[in-house]
């Protein structure tokens, strides 16, 4: 959450400045300052929260897949070893 709010700290000062030097308004600056970022901000956080569950959905996919490689060579390991038996 800190990086969340330290990108909307930024993002806030950059909007500012940015429709400030376009209008030369602090008021239409302030406007985009707040509206704009605030829904860039929170489109963020979704957009994080997406790519982690995706990351951990992808981890989880290829453990699964080891997983599977694991069982089939240990039972073909032990079928070896038994018919050397």
């Amino acid at each position: 959450m800190t990086k969340t709010i330290t990108f909307a700290v930024m993002h806030f000062t950059i909007a500012f400045s940015v429709a400030y030097l376009i209008t030369g308004s602090f008021i239409v600056g302030g406007l985009v300052a707040i509206v704009e970022p605030a829904i860039n901000t929170v489109a963020f956080y979704f957009h994080e929260l997406f790519w982690t569950k995706h990351d951990s959905t992808k981890k989880n996919h290829s453990m699964k897949k080891a997983s599977k490689f694991d069982n089939t060579w240990q039972a073909a390991s032990e079928s070896y070893a038994l018919r050397g038996m």
